[in-house]
């Protein structure tokens, strides 16, 4: 967070958020920063890189928000209140992309072929090596040019150096030099060409975090049916007021935050807890909006409206971790503040001994100007940093095509590097780590009844209702090829469990509480209670007013689950669980897969604050997760993982997806992340390796004792020969694909 400058504490202070249109890397980020740390009636800044958004605080008494925006725009970028789509963005990446490859493909088939003379060679070479330069190359001078401008030098500056050598150098030597001499026409628009591969592909992959915040709204209800003078009335939610009171029928999401005044009902709280099981609600009990009435006809006051629901505090978690997640600080960005200055800098003095120092012996035929010139366009050239700009998109763009080959989608290229770093990963539990639905795990009947005879009168009652618990009771019995029979009178009795008639007798099935007058005897009950106490969900069956048994039910551990933990564990990586369950059922299962550390009877803000308490520890913290109560801490995290089966706001938060929702995948995406960092390390040291032994032959170290000069054009295959190292070194990274077992 940048300061500004002060002012009086009783001047208005308002805010602002803005997209950003231009930002290239984390000095693009600074520069913007400094522009409104110098601006007058700025109180906060938060520039983020990954939003490509601006957030801003500034005092209404010195500055409207157009002046804010314009604030931006006088930096070299564009401030954007509506942000254009990412496909806007990708087809103007892909156009640029294509214009360059359509007229760089005939400039190597024209060079290569040798169809004209060298002359009219050159002045083709000329026009369409100029179109490319100033069409597809032009946004890289512009964003160099404003980040000078800034006092920065970010990778446009880079490009835009090694491009220009290779047009400038040519567009001399054909109207100054020789028009038959050998130019490197083509081989800058090569440069810019496959740079543009980069560009285009990195706009593709940007993740869409604005869709997360949408999903988000889309849960709250779009009406409510409101109780006005003792009359119902369907009004817009937005109207609603504290105080007032609404009428939620079964089946219906509940439009506010409140307080049940009248009737009881079973509520699907999922989005808010990510548990499975519906909550008994009743006269006196809250209830959040966006979650779901699932049986009785509810009356409820309003406590809460607007910023102030629960699920408004969800939204405004995610863009708030978001927003605080420090800009991406490239290597390559870091090094390029120091490289290219230095690199002009031993280019001009290379010129000015070779020219100014006489006693140098240069070539006889050769003028010392164009002797010394010629030297200084081959430091340029063999120092053309299109090679350190390559080393880590090329790396991330094979990493990532790895990675989705084999159901792993890293949404954004800085993922790869960051999840390598990753101390401890904490698991969601329900629907990560279990499969997300109750299954009957246990059948405890009397010892006169079979187990199949107990299924079927259990099945008979349960196919009545439409709670999770009885559809899994009912699933089982037809798994097991058991047929149900017919009842009657059937009445589902909310909180309770559901009564009905089989064959004349009373058949009940439910909690203690709907069975505890029908001879149920401690033996029986301390048995269940140790059922629950193992963290199962316990339904007493009751025929003709007896206890006919006991079903468990619970939420099923993956398959997957309990390797996936020991991988990590191999791995050195520490693991936790987090669940909006009780603790007794959350321990349970995390003794089962192997997790020590638990957390249990969380809410969404209580994950957040677990991710945040362990990066105060100084861990990275990935988090894994399916649902939009997990969306906080997914973005919290440093690394978010979201399951492929989730909801689609855990998806467009996570920044890692697992499609194909095997949790193999965390450890898989760790270890390529792994893989990905050691290219791009190597990436660095190829594209250092010719820079760092060619310059000082490029500036004529080896032409007074051998007479040996690196001429241009050899310098810009040197050059080459260091981009295609480091092309070919990521394209390695392929193999690694057949290692991910």
């Amino acid at each position: 967070m940048i300061k500004g400058k002060e002012h009086k504490d009783n001047q208005e202070v308002s805010e602002v958020s803005f997209n950003i249109e231009g930002m290239s890397c984390a000095n693009c980020a600074l520069a913007i920063e400094k522009a409104f740390n110098k601006a007058d009636g700025i109180k906060h800044t938060s520039i983020n890189l990954p939003l490509e958004k601006g957030f801003i605080q500034y005092d209404k008494s010195i500055l409207d928000e157009e002046e804010v925006l314009d604030i931006v725009t006088q930096a070299g970028y564009t401030a954007l209140k509506e942000k254009e789509s990412d496909s806007d963005v990708a087809k103007k990446e892909k156009f640029r992309f294509l214009f360059a490859l359509c007229l760089t493909v005939p400039m190597v088939i024209i060079m290569q072929s040798k169809v004209f003379s060298m002359v009219w060679t050159n002045y083709i070479m000329f026009i369409l090596a100029t179109l490319v330069q100033f069409v597809s190359g032009r946004a890289f001078y512009e964003g160099a040019y404003y980040s000078l401008k800034n006092r920065t030098a970010n990778m446009d500056v880079l490009i835009s150096l090694g491009i220009s050598a290779a047009y400038f150098y040519s567009v001399f030597s054909l109207f100054f030099l020789d028009a038959a001499k050998h130019t490197f026409f083509d081989s800058s628009a090569m440069l810019i060409t496959f740079i543009m591969i980069g560009k285009m592909l990195e706009a593709r992959a940007k993740g869409k975090t604005s869709l997360a915040l949408k999903n988000l709204l889309a849960l709250n209800a779009d009406t409510a049916r409101i109780i006005r003078e003792g009359k119902e009335e369907i009004v817009a939610a937005s109207i609603i007021e504290i105080g007032d009171i609404v009428k939620v029928l079964p089946g219906e999401s509940i439009p506010v935050d409140g307080k049940i005044i009248e009737g009881s009902s079973t509520i699907d709280e999922s989005m808010l807890t990510g548990e499975p099981l519906p909550v008994e609600k009743a006269k006196g009990s809250t209830v959040t909006g966006a979650t779901i009435n699932q049986s009785g006809v509810i009356t409820v006051k309003t406590l809460k409206v607007g910023n102030d629901t629960v699920l408004a505090n969800i939204i405004k978690m995610v863009e708030d971790a978001q927003a605080d997640k420090a800009p991406i600080q490239r290597l390559a960005d870091t090094i390029s503040n120091y490289f290219v200055p230095a690199v002009v800098l031993a280019s001009i003095v290379t010129f000015c001994i070779w020219y100014f120092y006489a006693d140098l012996t240069i070539p006889q035929e050769t003028d010392r100007f164009l002797f010394s010139f010629e030297v200084m366009i081959a430091v340029l050239v063999i120092a053309c940093p299109c090679a350190l700009g390559l080393a880590t998109p090329t790396a991330i763009m094979v990493g990532s095509g790895v990675g989705l080959n084999r159901g792993i989608l890293f949404k954004k290229g800085s993922v790869l590097e960051n999840i390598s770093k990753l101390d401890i990963v904490l698991f969601d539990k329900t629907g990560t780590i279990t499969k997300g639905k109750p299954e009957v795990t246990g059948t405890y009947p009397i010892p006169d009844l079979t187990e199949e005879e107990f299924l079927k009168i259990a099945a008979s009652a349960e196919v009545n209702s439409s709670h999770p618990l009885a559809i899994a009771v009912v699933n089982k019995a037809k798994a097991s090829g058991i047929s149900i029979e017919k009842t009657i009178d059937s009445k589902e009795i909310s909180g309770f469990g559901i009564k009905c008639t089989l064959n004349g007798q009373s058949l009940k099935a439910g909690n203690y509480k709907l069975v505890k007058d029908d001879m149920l005897n401690k033996k029986i009950n301390d048995f269940a209670l140790k059922l629950t106490d193992l963290g199962e969900t316990t339904i007493y069956i009751s025929l003709d007013r007896k206890i006919a048994g006991i079903l468990t039910l619970s939420d099923v551990i993956k398959s997957d689950s309990k390797e996936a933990v020991q991988m990590l564990h191999k791995s050195g990586i520490k693991t936790a669980l987090i669940s909006g369950d009780n603790y007794m059922a959350a321990k349970a299962v995390a003794a089962e897969v192997g997790i020590e550390d638990v957390e249990a009877e969380v809410l969404p803000e209580d994950k957040i604050n677990i991710v945040k308490k362990w990066q105060g520890q100084g861990l990275k913290v990935g988090m894994v997760g399916d649902g939009i109560n997990d969306a906080p801490a997914l973005a919290q995290a440093d690394i978010g993982i979201a399951i492929g089966s989730g909801t689609d706001v855990a998806k467009e938060t996570g920044d890692v997806v697992l499609i194909k929702n095997n949790l193999l995948d965390v450890d898989r995406s760790i270890r390529l992340g792994k893989k990905t960092l050691q290219t791009i390390k190597l990436n660095f040291f190829w594209a250092f390796f010719y820079n760092l032994l060619m310059i000082p032959i490029a500036a004529g170290i080896l032409y007074p004792s051998y007479g040996i000069v690196l001429k241009p054009e050899f310098a810009s295959i040197a050059m080459w020969l260091s981009s295609l190292s480091v092309v070919g070194n990521s394209l390695l990274l392929k193999r690694y694909e057949k290692k991910l077992n």
